[in-house]
């Protein structure tokens, strides 16, 4: 949202911000001078507050607003603010950035925004065929920051962090810590390397934020298995990822769905060569067409099957082995990112819908 509100007030719009109160996003709106109006969503005691009360409230700085246009900006939100638009005869958006499985009154709720937005082909498929309206529905594509993401030499940094010589491999994985990005399959397949390449280190970047005991569970287990292999470094939450990218010799992102992964863009952008799972948005990333033989399909990026340590191993070794597979894959994924997923065009694009709609 903050990459493109920029170009939407070059475009002509006044924009406000509705948002919690407190929190990092409400420190760079601050910063930047932009008007945050609060959301509370949020009891006292730091309870999500019951659906009917979150929009009562979403209602009624609507109502006092008066919006030409309401841009709910996530799948829930989306789904809050739909209801809420319609009642107050207000012009609203509804953008889905996830492929999750969807109650028939959240489909219903989400299809009374005038326009809905899907970051991907494979996003709109998924959620039309749960019953949104086709004719509501269109594509469009994130952006990344194609300067603040681009090839550049490595300094080093990195290496120097973790103590390590500079032959050592550096293999990075970016994402929240759970289930759905599927670290533990990368890190089976480590296991599966960690004879035959000891030279080879595995960067995992992220935290995780759920606090269920499955996702606390899967966590543990993560440590337990890199404990076993030894050359696996937790990151954490990290404000130098574009940097980091630079110190990578190759990204792995073995995600179990994946809508439309801004690390790929980001990865994309930073001429990285990249094995990650064939799952939601990602053939779309690296223009591969949906029939297309992942065996022959090898321009852009590697893709493999998801849960599947095995053909996620034999692909890292393939790019460790070979220097000029890695650079004709990384140039290959820039050149796709540059046509493909400029920021600039994803705002002008999104600009579009917004005049179709006002």
């Amino acid at each position: 949202m903050l990459s493109v509100v920029g170009a939407v007030e070059e475009a002509g719009f006044s924009v406000s911000i509705m948002a919690p109160p407190e929190g990092p996003l409400a420190e760079v709106c601050a910063l930047r001078g932009l008007h945050l109006v609060p959301l509370l969503t949020k009891d006292f005691s730091g309870k999500t507050l019951p659906q009917s009360n979150r929009r009562e409230y979403i209602a009624a700085q609507l109502a006092h607003l008066r919006p030409d246009l309401v841009h709910a900006n996530s799948l829930a939100m989306a789904r809050l603010v739909g209801p809420v638009a319609q009642e107050l005869g207000l012009k609203s958006i509804g953008h889905l950035r996830d492929i999750i499985k969807l109650s028939r009154r959240a489909i219903d709720d989400i299809a009374c925004n005038t326009r809905i937005l899907a970051v991907s082909q494979a996003t709109r498929d998924y959620h039309l065929a749960a019953g949104l309206p086709a004719e509501k529905t269109h594509v469009l594509y994130n952006g990344v920051d194609l300067y603040e993401f681009m090839p550049r030499r490595s300094g080093g940094e990195l290496h120097c962090a973790l103590h390590l010589p500079p032959e050592a491999v550096l293999i990075g994985s970016i994402g929240q810590i759970g289930l759905r990005k599927g670290q533990d399959t990368l890190l089976t397949a480590a296991s599966l390397l960690a004879a035959e390449l000891p030279e080879v280190h595995y960067v995992i970047i992220g935290r995780r934020w759920s606090d269920k005991e499955e996702s606390r569970r899967f966590e543990a287990d993560l440590h337990t298995v890199a404990q076993r292999i030894g050359n696996v470094h937790f990151l954490g939450v990290r404000e130098d990822v574009p940097r980091i990218l630079n110190e990578l010799t190759l990204l792995v992102h073995p995600a179990r769905q994946e809508p439309l992964g801004r690390v790929l863009l980001e990865a994309a952008a930073s001429g990285l060569p990249i094995v990650a799972t064939d799952v939601g948005g990602t053939r779309e990333i690296f223009g591969i067409q949906p029939d297309a033989d992942l065996h022959t399909a090898t321009e852009t990026a590697l893709l493999v099957p998801p849960d599947n340590p095995d053909a996620m191993a034999a692909m890292i070794a393939a790019l460790v082995r070979d220097p000029e597979l890695r650079t004709r894959l990384g140039a290959s994924a820039r050149k796709r990112a540059e046509e493909a997923f400029d920021a600039r065009q994803a705002a002008k694009n999104l600009v579009e819908h917004y005049r179709v709609v006002v």
